[in-house]
């Protein structure tokens, strides 16, 4: 079974949502330079590149991203596959069997863009009636390929609210580009930061194929 990397690469100039600050990456020790060895200082975000929205992103005393449980990050998952669809709603999902699927990573035409360093307001996001299907469908993590879930600008960020509030555990900014659409095995693991309100992850995908 193949196991594909779908965590972005931190690199300068990524994509990130605006207002977030930027990745940076400052070299200190060089042996270029004559140093003994190569040290680098890194300023990153709590929501930088491939990460992970507990819920204390939005919800006071919600679960930091030391508390969440390793069960809903690492498991049997599906890779659903929306090429065409601009918005993730109810309807959608509908159509797609996730009946005991607990873990449900959307690929969708932000993958093409993911690699753009300029931000693009219209990118395929989840709807508030999308959130609901998966809430009640007993999703535990919900993971998509653009810097945040929810559509750029939604006031009070009810899809962020909804998920979090039931306990789903939100990956954003996913590289999926080349990971086949189908069932898959999910393996999250964000940084252990206490008290955090998010974390870069390394999430790996193992398929059938």
């Amino acid at each position: 079974m193949p196991i594909y990397d779908a965590t972005l690469p931190l690199e300068e100039g990524m994509v990130a949502f605006p207002g977030d600050p930027v990745f940076g990456l400052e070299r200190v020790l060089k042996t270029s330079s004559g140093d003994a060895f190569n040290l680098s200082l890194l300023n990153i975000c709590t929501h930088t590149g491939t990460h992970v929205d507990p819920p204390a992103h939005y919800i006071e005393g919600g679960a930091s991203v030391d508390e969440l449980p390793l069960d809903a990050l690492i498991g049997p998952g599906l890779v659903m596959g929306l090429p065409g669809v601009r918005r993730v709603d109810a309807n959608t999902l509908r159509k797609g069997d996730l009946q005991g699927r607990t873990r449900v990573l959307f690929k969708t035409d932000n993958s093409s863009r993911l690699r753009s360093r300029t931000f693009c307001e219209d990118f395929v996001h989840l709807t508030e009636d999308g959130a609901l299907y998966l809430v009640e469908a007993g999703v535990r993590l919900v993971g998509i390929d653009y810097v945040s879930i929810e559509r750029f600008g939604n006031i009070g960020a009810p899809v962020h609210h909804i998920l979090l509030s039931a306990g789903v555990v939100i990956v954003e900014t996913l590289d999926l580009q080349h990971v086949p659409v189908g069932l898959c095995d999910v393996y999250c693991l964000p940084l252990r930061i206490r008290c955090g309100d998010g974390a870069p992850a390394r999430v790996l995908v193992r398929t059938e194929n």
